[in-house]
């Protein structure tokens, strides 16, 4: 089942440190950070340093997009580019949906952005994330995206005093760019 369209209006952009409380919030939700490899009780400090270390020149090609409706952040997404140099074409994706707002189409509005960000500018040919085995509409919201399975890895996290499995999925270009060259003749 898909995402409905969301019957109110969103708007994404790029996070900056006067979201850090908002993430604190978001992060800090119980049925939220039990699906991320986020820790309880997340403080807006924390947070803000996160931001600001996104937001410098050094990490400009860090994508951290927050969701907001009727002024308020309802969800979070962020491409992570490796740093190490034969892996630059690759990144770590993740997302958060507030509880309030799961199901709207908030996850897919986050991930349809990161996706176009990805293959139009962000010269990245893999996505790469995580995902806890149980997270059934995580995964088929990024199945619908074109993520595939890659692999499993048992006892990947610590969850709630149980050490958890996760999924590997993965996402390649669909249509890797290429160069135009003239006709010779």
């Amino acid at each position: 089942m898909s995402d409905p369209a969301p019957t109110f209006t969103l708007t994404l952009r790029r996070a900056t440190t006067r979201d850090a409380a908002a993430f604190a919030q978001l992060m800090g939700d119980p049925e939220v950070y039990a699906g991320l490899m986020q820790l309880p009780f997340p403080s807006d400090e924390i947070w803000h340093t996160r931001l600001a270390d996104n937001n410098t020149p050094a990490r400009a090609d860090h994508l951290q997009l927050v969701a907001e409706r009727d002024g308020q952040v309802v969800g979070s997404a962020g491409l992570h580019p490796s740093p190490q140099l034969r892996r630059r074409h690759t990144a770590v994706l993740g997302i958060s949906v507030a509880r309030p707002a799961q199901g709207l189409g908030v996850g897919t509005a986050l991930m349809q952005a990161l996706c176009d960000y990805a293959d139009g500018w962000g010269q990245l040919l893999r996505i790469e994330l995580t995902v806890f085995t149980d997270n059934e509409r995580a995964i088929a919201l990024y199945r619908r995206f074109g993520f595939r399975q890659e692999g499993l890895h048992r006892g990947f996290a610590l969850r709630g005093g149980v050490y958890t499995d996760v999924l590997s999925m993965a996402r390649l270009h669909p249509q890797p760019p290429t160069l135009a060259w003239p006709d010779a003749g």
